[in-house]
């Protein structure tokens, strides 16, 4: 299934610095999954993640923008906003704090590398939304904090989120807990392909 993952990230600071090149590779691994990057279509982190997608060619996945502006030219002028490294942004209008929520709840999943305030609230949004989370640890920031956070303070889903140091290897491990939350949906997937292949049967070879 082509999974919608939302890499939450700072737009800006000392993790940006010192992580942008694991919010490439973060970016890298999801297209060559053949899975579909969500981002708040901004700078920093987020920015290096679809920058980091783009450079994979003929990935089977897209990269999708949502950003807080209401418009083409508002994204550009006002907000200041990246455009070329997305097929597709959604101009949802609702500023960064409605943004962050229409972008996590539209994700299957939420990766967390760096991050500040604007990430936490991403990550509580995806928690409380049941996603699946994953916190690339090493990348500082909130990603850093995450376990410490969770240890003290009870959250919906707390509990399994996912934790590696590695970009790669937690891109593989958030793609693996997608495929075993969404299984009763490959076992719809298969029924219906052999449904269709059985539609393509010559008439001579079906019963009845």
């Amino acid at each position: 299934m082509r999974y919608q993952i939302c890499v939450s990230g700072a737009a800006a600071g000392e993790t940006v610095n010192g992580s942008h090149e694991h919010a490439f590779a973060l970016g890298v691994e999801i297209a060559k999954a053949g899975k579909t990057l969500l981002t708040g279509a901004t700078v920093g982190l987020p920015h290096y993640a679809a920058m980091g997608f783009v450079s994979v060619k003929n990935s089977k996945g897209s990269s999708i923008g949502f950003s807080p502006a209401s418009s083409f030219r508002e994204h550009v002028s006002t907000y200041r906003l990246p455009t070329k490294e997305f097929d597709y942004i959604n101009f949802t209008g609702m500023e960064y704090v409605g943004r962050d929520v229409h972008l996590v709840r539209s994700a299957d999943a939420v990766i967390t590398v760096g991050g500040r305030m604007g990430s936490l609230h991403e990550l509580a949004t995806a928690l409380e939304s049941r996603k699946v989370c994953g916190v690339l640890l090493g990348s500082g920031g909130l990603a850093d904090y995450t376990a410490t956070l969770l240890k003290h303070i009870e959250a919906p889903g707390g509990k399994d989120v996912i934790y590696d140091t590695d970009p790669k290897r937690l891109v593989a491990k958030v793609v693996e807990a997608l495929d075993k939350k969404y299984a009763d949906f490959h076992d719809m997937s298969i029924e219906r392909d052999t449904l269709r292949e059985s539609d393509t049967e010559p008439t001579s070879n079906r019963r009845g």
